[in-house]
């Protein structure tokens, strides 16, 4: 009689088709997976982090998609927009709709794609599995947030805005460069630096701030995904641990990706940053605590098991334990000035905000930031709001303005750095972002910097009015200040409240 399979084997008898190619070569068939220096020595060691077959993947994720839209039907058929907060809040959304949601859909082509071009049959049915999930995630996330479409500006054309506003080439440009590296690096970048080791810093603190803002719809979606994150993360180590358990030579190569794409995706997250300290009118905890709680203590522990390899934490890690208590104020101040070009609203935090801001920064809110915001309302309060008329110089690597200042010297100037290629000058805000592009110029420069074919008129024509065209805004509706936008206007009208001041665009 047959001996029983356990669970591990019979996994892989239904999930490993043992092909051997007969008239191509398997050099041929996978020639991305040698390239990139990456040796592979026996691709049977994979283990699965997932483990589920295609028919219980299907029955496990259709019964959570039966509770998400249940939730989503109730809070829709309550109007459960009118238990938010405050208006504000609904920019947090707009903002995660815009530069996060499309970078679902582009992890699920990264995965899909980079899966192909794996020798490894294991490797394969994992990056499938995930790239079911990334696609699941976004279709989610844009039919709960669809609700506020019909009663908010600012979230109407968002796949477009993804393509072409400016502070959205910040997270657009981070998966553009994944999605052109190889298969081992895409891996590193958003297998293990992205998923595994910065995606708390982006879930968590968002839905908790969801539902601390009354948005339970938020609250359940961000759950629904965060399941599948769990698995995304273990798939993230397990890649890494593969690489480095398979051959000594792999080490070099796996730290270096890992400086990069820690760095690429911290500079990401400096939008969340802005996000959770102010755009969220009730925040459970700051920019600076979610650092230390899934960076400083989660991390480390990541990188003391990762040493017996060889894994060093990056250089850069006190660099960004020194910028955590400046890093969402100058967002911050970045999004204000520049808001007239965004699709989002903006606003000067209330005096109850910034006392909050006061406690959760001690040593550097009142000292730096404190006194600007206060300059800036005073210039509210006289009618002479600021708006940048043109945008600001921004990297070449990481495409954030060049808006970030010395931590190790004068938190008060602002860091510039620059590399000639070619005969070309190219800029940068940080150390970090100029080696990277030291490293792989030729990537770079190729670079689609929004400034840039801005100021060459290939966005619209000339002058501010013509780029908001192109862009698709509805002026003062979907840019500009809150304070007399007209989702302040309806959040007056709902709560009873009376308005006291003229539109954005008067």
């Amino acid at each position: 009689m047959a001996k029983k399979l356990n669970m591990r084997d019979r996994y892989k008898a239904m999930t490993r088709l043992g092909w051997e190619p007969s008239y191509q070569s398997k050099e041929k068939i996978f020639p991305y997976d040698k390239y990139e220096g990456i040796k592979i020595h026996d691709w049977d060691a994979w283990e699965d982090p997932f483990r589920m077959t295609m028919d219980a993947y299907w029955k496990y994720q259709g019964e959570k998609e039966k509770k998400l839209y249940a939730i989503i039907d109730a809070f829709a058929q309550n109007n459960g927009q009118l238990n938010l907060t405050d208006g504000r809040y609904v920019n947090a959304l707009k903002l995660f709709l815009q530069g996060v949601s499309p970078l679902e859909y582009q992890a699920h082509r990264g995965f899909a794609r980079q899966g192909r071009h794996f020798e490894g049959e294991g490797a394969r049915v994992a990056c499938q599995m995930q790239s079911l999930d990334e696609l699941r995630h976004v279709q989610t996330q844009v039919h709960t947030m669809s609700h506020y479409n019909k009663h908010f500006d600012g979230l109407h054309n968002f796949r477009e805005w993804h393509d072409r506003v400016w502070y959205l080439s910040v997270p657009k440009s981070f998966f553009d460069d994944a999605n052109t590296a190889g298969p081992f690096e895409f891996m590193v970048a958003v297998g293990f630096s992205f998923e595994y080791v910065l995606t708390n810093l982006l879930f968590v603190p968002f839905m908790s701030g969801a539902a601390f803002n009354g948005d339970m719809s938020t609250v359940t979606f961000g759950f629904s995904a965060q399941s599948d994150e769990a698995r995304h993360m273990t798939l993230g180590l397990e890649a890494i641990k593969f690489m480095l358990e398979q051959d000594e030579a792999n080490v070099p190569i796996v730290q270096k990706w890992i400086d990069k794409w820690l760095w690429r995706g911290y500079k990401v997250l400096s939008l969340v940053s802005a996000m959770m300290d102010y755009m969220l009118p009730e925040s459970p905890m700051s920019w600076k605590e979610a650092w230390e709680i899934y960076f400083e203590e989660n991390g480390g522990a990541l990188f003391k098991d990762l040493a017996r390899y060889g894994i060093k934490v990056p250089s850069y890690a006190e660099l960004c334990a020194k910028e955590k208590e400046h890093l969402s104020h100058q967002v911050w101040g970045i999004l204000y000035n520049h808001t007239a070009a965004a699709a989002i609203h903006t606003w000067m935090p209330d005096e109850k905000k910034m006392d909050w801001l006061s406690a959760k920064y001690p040593d550097t809110f009142d000292k730096y930031y404190r006194p600007r915001f206060e300059h800036w309302k005073e210039q509210e309060a006289k009618g002479e709001r600021y708006y940048s008329q043109t945008l600001p110089c921004i990297c070449q690597t990481c495409q954030i303005p060049m808006g970030f200042t010395d931590m190790e010297n004068d938190p008060t100037q602002v860091v510039y750095r620059s590399s000639e290629y070619k005969g070309d000058k190219y800029h940068f805000c940080s150390d970090m972002c100029k080696t990277i592009f030291d490293d792989e110029p030729e990537k770079y420069v190729q670079s689609w910097l929004p400034p840039q074919q801005i100021f060459q008129g290939n966005c619209g024509g000339e002058g501010l009015e013509n780029v908001l065209k192109w862009y698709g805004f509805e002026l003062g509706a979907d840019n500009m200040d809150y304070v007399g936008s007209p989702d302040e206007k309806r959040w007056n009208e709902w709560h009873g409240i009376q308005d006291t001041k003229p539109t954005a665009a008067e």
